[in-house]
């Protein structure tokens, strides 16, 4: 007798027609959402990620997938700062479509804040203290983000604070008595507007490559000022055998894990102990002491006209002399030999070169 044995409900996962019969989810994102809803709860603080590399899905099919998910509503994250500063990722994932509000309201452990009610402040509350003045020793030095660089301090040592006439005063006593003296890079810049300096073009060079590092890296974004007071340490690499790449490449790379706080400072750390050393200089060559010139000789070959040369040693014939001296007396050996050749025969030439007759020895040379 057979029996049909079925299996309990739990093994079972009822999938809704609206998701089976969907026309825009992928058959990747449907049997991820099936998968994922029939999971029992201690499964569920894993991320939708590693469900997927279970089934296999992974690469640009889960990207996908996910993306899919994502856009028709039935998967929400959320990316928030926990308390010892670690991004989490929350993920929510069901069966029906839900607006990002439906899912804020559903979010486990999170319910929904009012955005007009702030959190409280720690304390007691206080008046606020309108118009206060800090103490003058606390004033005296700014916090400035961008530090000026060693070029600008040489440059304001050089010429000396600069005055400028506005409303910032020491003492309520100058402020009174009339305008005030401001040191500082803030007070040259409000006296006169900035003249073009004209840069050396290994300097020039050298601002360029440290302005171009900001495409990059990001953090390596220096301003005008900032790069040209760098500007001369790059101009000494360059004048010490490094092209421009090669320096780009040095300042960008191996950076620090934990990221780079202040930009100046980092790149003139590695232009000042990253340095390569001089290029050793080469002696210059001595002077040469130039030949001692020939005095002009009379050719002595046969002509009509007496000419002069300079020789190059002990000869005494110019070259053109003995360039045709030599063709004449070329041209006079070689007429009687042809001539003579026209005459004899094979045997007679065979003989004349020594070389052996046809059937017999060689015969003797002729004298």
């Amino acid at each position: 007798m057979l029996r049909h044995a079925i299996a309990p409900s739990r093994r079972f996962t009822k999938a809704s027609h609206d998701v089976v019969r969907h026309v825009r989810l992928t058959s990747d994102a449907k049997i991820l959402l099936l998968v994922v809803q029939g999971l029992p709860d201690e499964q569920a603080g894993r991320p939708l990620s590693e469900h997927a590399r279970k089934l296999g899905i992974t690469g640009r099919a889960y990207q996908k997938a996910k993306e899919l998910l994502v856009v028709h509503g039935y998967v929400h994250e959320w990316r928030a700062q926990g308390e010892r500063g670690r991004w989490v990722t929350e993920q929510l994932l069901s069966n029906v479509p839900l607006t990002r509000e439906q899912a804020a309201a559903l979010r486990p452990g999170c319910a929904p804040a009012s955005p007009s009610v702030p959190k409280p402040t720690v304390g007691e509350p206080a008046v606020r203290m309108a118009g206060h003045q800090l103490p003058v020793e606390e004033e005296r030095e700014k916090n400035s983000p961008h530090p000026p660089s060693e070029a600008e301090r040489d440059r304001v040592a050089a010429t000396g604070p600069a005055c400028v006439t506005g409303p910032e005063c020491v003492t309520g006593a100058e402020r009174a008595a009339g305008p005030a003296c401001v040191t500082g890079p803030e007070g040259a810049a409000g006296s006169a507007p900035e003249t073009d300096v004209e840069l050396a073009p290994e300097v020039a060079d050298g601002e360029r490559v440290l302005l171009s590092l900001r495409h990059q890296r990001r953090e390596l974004y220096l301003g005008v000022k900032e790069a040209r007071g760098l500007a001369e340490l790059a101009a000494r690499w360059l004048l010490r055998g490094v092209s421009e790449g090669e320096l780009r490449r040095v300042l960008t790379s191996e950076l620090p894990g934990d990221g780079v706080r202040s930009a100046v400072g980092f790149l003139r750390f590695r232009l000042l102990h990253k340095m390569p050393p001089e290029l050793p200089v080469s002696p210059s060559p001595h002077p040469t002491a130039p030949s001692p010139v020939a005095e002009l000789t009379v050719c002595t070959a046969p002509g009509e006209e007496e000419h002069v040369f300079r020789p190059l040693s002990d000869e005494t014939e110019c070259g053109p002399c003995r360039r045709q001296a030599a063709r004449e007396l070329w041209e006079r050996q070689r007429t009687p030999a042809e001539a003579e050749s026209d005459l004899l025969s094979w045997r007679e030439r065979f003989a004349r070169i020594g070389a052996p007759a046809s059937g017999g020895e060689a015969a003797p040379c002729a004298p």
